[in-house]
């Protein structure tokens, strides 16, 4: 899946009557923590990673700080109806919890808390309530996550305004995000709207600061050195809408800078954080989860091999009277069938013209016919998100045009993947594959000059893999137990100025790609790249060879 640096990276109503039926309970279904119900998978991350993921990150955080982190908001779908619950990622990777309205409290030194001493961790979570339990799925609660998550300290989320935490004793008080846009449960005393609300008023949050200006700098940390063409114009704009942000000094500095030595000099002049401090957890988190344990490589290494397995039996069953939503259909089908909970993001399934669109999720045209169908999708297997997209021809067959695209796209990834080793800097795989991409467009006389190139290649070429698609990463250079992407691709839309036999060719060949210690393992290699291994997968027979639905009229 594409992604920007500028940008991160869910998902059907009853009826009223029924609704009303319900006692006041919401039909929809808020997936409570699997730990919790019986007859559950056995190859979870176990406790003891989570434990040691929180002390890992305590121990990085500054003296006589404390460090708050909050569950993921419930989203609306429409009416009554919710979205699937997806947990924050940071709040599952230091806990395992996978439940709402809950958070998650650390101490750089012991606290008593609840009249308990020598507390460095508290998860303060959603009460057990058989009447809704047997609505909207099991719940842990307090006792529950503290016997099978083994956190230290446990208790209701009621218990969070009254907790006793000497919030004035910390010099720092740290959080990555405070939920602002979380709908407020008139009858949940405790839910996240009043979580955030409790934290901010016990931890004397100013209410005019804004979190805006934290994460511009830190964007400007990650990326105003790697990426200033596209932050600049980011920064520009973000300076008109929001007032905190036009009246930050070190923004402003960055903002004014017209050299790179002078962008170097302005991000280097980090001013200290101060008490209220949303920008240094983020780091701190992105430090841990960009080099991925044994245990995390093993479950992302499950994903992969699920995704390239869908790409391989959708190549057998692809045919030109296929509609997209089928072959998405088929993708998700092996997804679930091999365990896979959800797709890690929303499936790119786009034929022809449609292939030629980004982040194309439409997903709606009725036949596929003998353009290329271009198909990123990702099983997300226990949390891990695996990336994977492969084009294919419906025909079976590559035209000539379409294979000269494919082959350039191959090619520069090729070489993109020579840079994938310990040491390289992040952005050397796709200055890698845009030099070929280049030379490529030029030799085949798509461009006439090489800074035309971003109109037909108008993405980077990596981004981290993990619990997000476009997971957390310093991009510094790459480490041994880093998971990247590597994912050139050409898209020729209709009416490009080149020759027409060139429009509607869209072609992304995307990898997951594991550093080692000596180079990489590409965990995708499962799933057919080359024209010859793709047009010889096509033309094996498909398990729905047979599989005919009946027409309806």
């Amino acid at each position: 899946m594409l992604y920007s640096l500028l940008s991160k990276s869910s998902r059907v109503s009853l009826a009223v009557a029924l609704t009303v039926s319900l006692a006041g309970f919401p039909s929809s279904v808020v997936r409570a923590q699997r730990a919790a119900a019986p007859d559950r998978p056995t190859d979870f991350l176990d406790p003891a990673f989570h434990r040691q993921r929180r002390e890992l990150l305590r121990q990085a955080l500054p003296a006589r700080s404390v460090a708050v982190l909050f569950a993921a908001p419930v989203r609306n779908r429409a009416n009554d109806v919710d979205f699937i619950y997806h947990q924050s990622p940071d709040f599952y990777y230091l806990t395992g919890y996978t439940e709402p309205h809950s958070v998650l409290v650390l101490f750089k030194e012991p606290q008593t808390i609840g009249g308990q001493s020598g507390v460095t961790e508290a998860l303060f979570t959603q009460p057990r309530d058989p009447q809704r339990e047997s609505w909207t799925g099991r719940r842990l609660g307090a006792e529950g996550a503290k016997q099978q998550l083994k956190l230290q300290y446990t208790a209701d989320n009621k218990a969070f305004a009254e907790s006793g935490i000497r919030w004035a004793d910390f010099s720092q008080v740290l959080f990555s995000d405070i939920p602002a846009d979380v709908r407020d449960d008139a009858r949940d005393p405790a839910d996240l709207y009043n979580l955030v609300a409790d934290f901010r008023r016990q931890a004397g949050i100013p209410t005019d600061y804004n979190p805006a200006v934290a994460e511009m700098r830190t964007l400007i940390q990650k990326y105003g050195a790697i990426n200033a063409a596209n932050l600049v114009p980011y920064v520009e704009s973000q300076s008109k809408a929001i007032t905190a942000v036009a009246q930050d000094a070190y923004i402003q500095a960055y903002r004014q800078a017209t050299t790179d030595a002078e962008r170097q000099k302005a991000i280097a002049n980090k001013p200290a954080a101060g008490r209220y401090d949303g920008a240094t957890l983020g780091d701190e988190l992105s430090k841990l989860r960009e080099i991925k344990t044994p245990e995390e490589i093993k479950l992302l290494r499950r994903a992969v091999q699920i995704s390239a397995t869908g790409q391989q039996e959708v190549m057998k069953a692809l045919r030109p009277d296929l509609s997209e939503n089928a072959v998405q259909g088929i993708h998700e089908f092996v997804y679930r069938t091999y365990g896979a909970e959800f797709e890690g993001y929303p499936s790119i399934v786009g034929a022809g013209a449609n292939g030629c669109i980004l982040h194309y999720e439409t997903n709606d045209k009725p036949r596929l016919g003998n353009d290329l169908i271009l198909m990123d999708c990702g099983a997300e297997y226990h949390g891990y998100s695996a990336d994977v997209t492969r084009t294919a021809p419906p025909s079976g067959k590559f035209s000539p045009a379409q294979r000269q695209i494919y082959d350039l796209v191959l090619a520069a990834q090729d070489a993109a993947f020579k840079e994938c080793k310990p040491g390289s800097e992040f952005q050397a795989p796709h200055k890698a594959a845009l030099q070929v991409i280049t030379d490529g467009l030029l030799k085949l006389g798509l461009i006439k000059d090489a800074a035309e190139v971003r109109r037909y290649f108008p993405h980077g070429t990596s981004h981290y893999l993990g619990l997000d698609v476009h997971d957390r990463g310093t991009y510094q250079p790459l480490q041994p137990g880093t998971v990247i992407t590597v994912e050139p691709g050409i898209y020729i839309p209709a009416n490009s100025p080149c020759d027409p036999k060139w429009w509607n060719i869209g072609v992304r060949i995307e990898d997951d790609i594991l550093i080692t210690k000596s180079g990489y393992e590409n965990l995708s290699a499962g799933a057919p790249r080359t024209v010859a291994e793709i047009e010889a997968t096509m033309a094996k027979s498909s398990v729905l060879d047979n599989f005919k639905l009946p027409v309806l009229k």
